[in-house]
């Protein structure tokens, strides 16, 4: 009889690639992949280790697991990600319950991993950060049948200052755009109808390869490919966004209108103390030439508020800008003093009671701007990208449109007399708004 594994993935899309890498691994190891933790003999944490908050749901994830460990049921327990790499035998040492760990850069070694813990050997796996996918690599993929993230390139070397991302996953490396491909026509096969290309930073896609920013001509390539409608593009870093993958994206029919484009701040001199490139004029030009060149854009953008030095005046430009620009969804964090990154040095570091009052600031008028925003769109009609039926009521469906990305974005909630299954692509026509989600119904 084989041996259950089960994985906890925890923190972004990237990380959760890495996770479905290692679980495809795995089955191909003749080991049984369960989702119910009470009857694996070994479990794996895949986490985050990106902020403070992100840490700490790591540990108690990894506390959580280990009673099953205690209990007999669980032979072994393992941690890989970015909390194995960035800690490595520290953690081991400290954590007793932990059986080894696994590095970013140490995926396909997963299962030499599980089989020596299970030998009684207590390893650390942490070496070279961050892992590429060869190609034809096969992976258990954990999201619905309909949706598949691709992971385009591994790493960054933006450098910006509050951020530990460049340790713990290496320097910047691209995908081959035929890799990309094949891995896309795959995909195809087994039915997914939307793809979402990731990175640490996609815009700078190709540049170490092909000497060139190239996000333009992958996705030129794969709209060629017959079989997913939608591809969606996250964390784009805006000093990467050129005329070319602007037109790209009004010009490629799959490519959705939905740029998220992390900004984390607008005062010009918290940006200099972050290391982000661009000025706030620049920015604007940016934001201004987007919403010019791709009709219909949907824009996400992050704000990174308490940073150190941040003034109320520094912060009030963020509100500003904010107003002005009327972001269609946008998301806003503390920040965190991240050990071993220079942003943790900076002298005038903010009180955790005043980074918290300027978030709640920010995302009640970001809940006002949604809210307009989203009652404009009444009368419009969507194509919806169906995911299940509203808990509760079996007439209603609820779904994405384009503008909407899965877990991050919100809903709309529609209803229809016709039997509908995940995956289906319908037509709604909006009929009404809350602050995040939209209501309609089936045309």
């Amino acid at each position: 009889m084989s041996l259950h594994v089960g994985v906890v993935s925890l923190g972004c899309a990237k990380n959760l690639v890495d996770t479905e890498l290692m679980l495809g691994k795995l089955r191909q190891a003749g080991f049984t992949i369960t989702s119910r933790e009470d009857e694996a003999d070994i479990l794996i944490v895949n986490t985050c280790g990106f902020i403070n908050s992100a840490k700490e749901e790591a540990i108690d994830t990894i506390l959580s697991l280990a009673r099953y460990r205690e209990k007999g049921s669980c032979r072994a327990l393992l941690v890989a990600g970015c909390l194995a790499q960035r800690y490595g035998r520290e953690l081991l040492a400290e954590m007793p319950e932990i059986d080894g760990l696994i590095g970013t850069g140490e995926v396909s070694r997963v299962v030499e991993a599980v089989r020596a813990v299970l030998e009684g050997e207590r390893i650390c796996l942490a070496g070279k950060p961050g892992y590429l996918p060869g190609p034809g690599e096969q992976r258990l993929r954990t999201t619905p049948p309909y949706l598949a993230y691709v992971k385009i390139a591994e790493g960054c070397e933006n450098r910006c200052t509050y951020c530990a991302i460049p340790d713990l996953r290496g320097a910047y490396r691209s995908r081959p755009t035929e890799e990309l491909a094949d891995e896309v026509r795959l995909l195809s096969g087994e039915g997914v109808r939307e793809v979402i290309l990731v990175a640490q930073d996609t815009t700078r896609y190709g540049l170490d390869l092909y000497g060139k920013l190239s996000l333009a001509a992958l996705l030129k390539c794969l709209g060629r490919i017959e079989g997913p409608d939608w591809y969606r593009i996250l964390y784009c870093y805006p000093a990467g966004i050129d005329d070319d993958l602007i037109s790209a994206i009004a010009e490629e029919e799959k490519v959705c209108k939905y740029i998220d484009l992390p900004l984390q701040h607008i005062s010009d001199k918290i940006l200099r103390l972050m290391n982000r490139r661009g000025t706030s004029r620049q920015i604007a030009g940016l934001i201004e030439k987007m919403r010019a060149g791709i009709p219909g854009l949907t824009l996400r953008t992050t704000f990174l508020v308490g940073f150190p030095g941040e003034t109320e005046e520094d912060f009030k430009q963020v509100l500003d800008f904010m107003e002005e620009m009327r972001f269609e969804r946008l998301g806003v964090f503390a920040y965190s003093r991240e050990e071993g990154t220079p942003a943790a040095g900076l002298p005038g570091q903010v009180p955790e009671e005043i980074k918290q009052e300027r978030l709640d600031r920010a995302m009640a008028l970001q809940q006002r701007i949604s809210c307009v925003n989203n009652l404009g769109l009444a009368g419009t009609q969507a194509r919806v990208l169906v995911e299940g039926r509203q808990p509760g009521n079996g007439g209603l469906y609820y779904g994405r449109s384009g503008a909407e990305a899965p877990d991050i974005d919100g809903k709309i909630v529609f209803s229809a007399r016709a039997g509908l299954s995940p995956g289906d692509l319908v037509t709604v026509r909006i009929t009404g708004a809350r602050q995040y989600d939209l209501t309609g119904e089936l045309i």
